[in-house]
């Protein structure tokens, strides 16, 4: 009898241990398991050394350097216009000419009138050198003909401006006004008989964002793109910065209060000019160009993709892997920034591998900082 219950208390604790045996092993498979997902789940990059630049985005237009509006500086009708759009014109020629009937009529009653007053004049001064007329009678005289002289000139000017003549070597822009046409004086809205641009020469206004002015310097290149030559970049340098921005909303004592307080609402941009290179004149007038100014460049900068930067109330950091498979939040100090990589300053090494993919983690995670300033957008 206790030889059969020694046999069962072996055969029970046989079976102790095979069970135990089994649960280790499903408990080890279960944590090898997981360990593989979650290996299988994070995606690391390494850190590397490149070439990198900065930029600068902008939008603005194309324009040329030298342009003018031609107007007349007397009221007249056109007469006729003897150039067309695209025509290239030289300064000084005849481009338009004027209706000067009105003015041939004005100038010639004021020849009649300056010999009329001459003859009075001359006679007035004999009597006045016989002692027949006084000092005032002379005077009278001499005013009257020396009026009707600066009348005369006046006269034969108005005549002149009949003729329209180029300001400028160029290339007529636009299509011109059509005889018949009332072209009217004036210093706030004249007619513009036509529109005279030095096409050899343009520049690019660009507005830049007030965030992105501080980076944007003169002498700067820039490349830029238009919608008419998909594919083909062009270059350009920075050669002014506006000192105020586009909408003066720094000046309140020009505007309302209801227009400050909506500039002051908007976003702020100062105007940014550019001088292009277009040695094949591809470019024209009012294109749209989008715009990259480069403002840093940095050789074999130590680098991670922007994507694996995160912020908080201490700073930038990235999640570093071990060669262990731990995590580790570890602070870091930027510099410049392309438009996929984020230099960095202090607390990586080269080689190293930073999380590109976050997952939730069982692993011992651990904190470091690295002293330097915050950077980077927040993820």
């Amino acid at each position: 009898m206790p030889f059969n219950i020694n046999k069962k208390l072996v055969v029970a604790g046989i079976a102790v241990l095979l069970l135990a045996g089994v649960a280790y092993g499903g408990y080890g498979y279960y944590q090898a398991r997981q360990a593989a997902e979650q290996a299988a789940a994070v995606q690391t990059t390494p850190v590397q050394r490149m070439d990198i630049r900065s930029t600068v985005s902008a939008t603005g237009t194309i324009r040329p350097v030298d342009s003018v509006e031609v107007s007349s500086k007397i009221t007249a009708r056109i007469k006729s216009v003897l150039v067309q759009e695209n025509d290239t014109v030289t300064a000084g020629q005849t481009i338009a000419i004027l209706d000067g009937k009105d003015f041939e009529a004005q100038r010639d009653q004021a020849r009649f009138e300056v010999t009329n007053r001459q003859a009075k004049y001359n006679r007035s001064k004999y009597l006045h050198d016989i002692g027949a007329e006084t000092d005032a009678d002379l005077e009278t005289a001499t005013y009257n003909y020396e009026t009707a002289v600066s009348k005369l000139s006046e006269a034969e000017s108005d005549l002149n401006e009949t003729v329209i003549t180029s300001p400028m070597d160029g290339v007529v822009v636009g299509e011109p006004k059509t005889p018949g046409t009332m072209a009217v004086q004036g210093t706030s809205n004249p007619t513009v008989i036509m529109r005279i641009a030095d096409l050899s020469s343009k520049q690019i206004q660009a507005k830049v964002d007030e965030t992105d002015i501080g980076s944007v310097k003169v002498g700067q290149t820039a490349t830029f793109t238009v919608d008419s030559y998909t594919g083909k970049t062009f270059t350009a340098r920075v050669s002014k910065i506006s000192q105020t921005d586009t909408a003066n909303s720094w000046d309140t004592s020009s505007s309302s209060t209801s227009s400050s307080s909506t500039s002051s609402a908007s976003v702020i941009y100062y105007y940014v000019t550019l001088d292009v290179d277009d040695p094949e004149g591809l470019l024209l007038p009012a294109m749209t160009a989008r715009v990259e100014i480069n403002t840093a460049d940095k050789a074999g900068a130590l680098v991670v993709p922007i994507s694996t930067l995160k912020t908080d109330s201490n700073g930038s950091y990235v999640v570093v892997k071990q060669p262990d498979g731990s995590q580790e939040n570890r602070y870091v100090s930027t510099g410049i920034y392309s438009d996929e990589y984020a230099e960095i300053l202090e607390g990586l090494s080269e080689g190293e591998e930073v999380v590109s993919t976050y997952t939730a983690s069982k692993s011992t995670t651990t904190s470091k900082r690295s002293g330097g300033h915050p950077g980077g957008p927040p993820l």
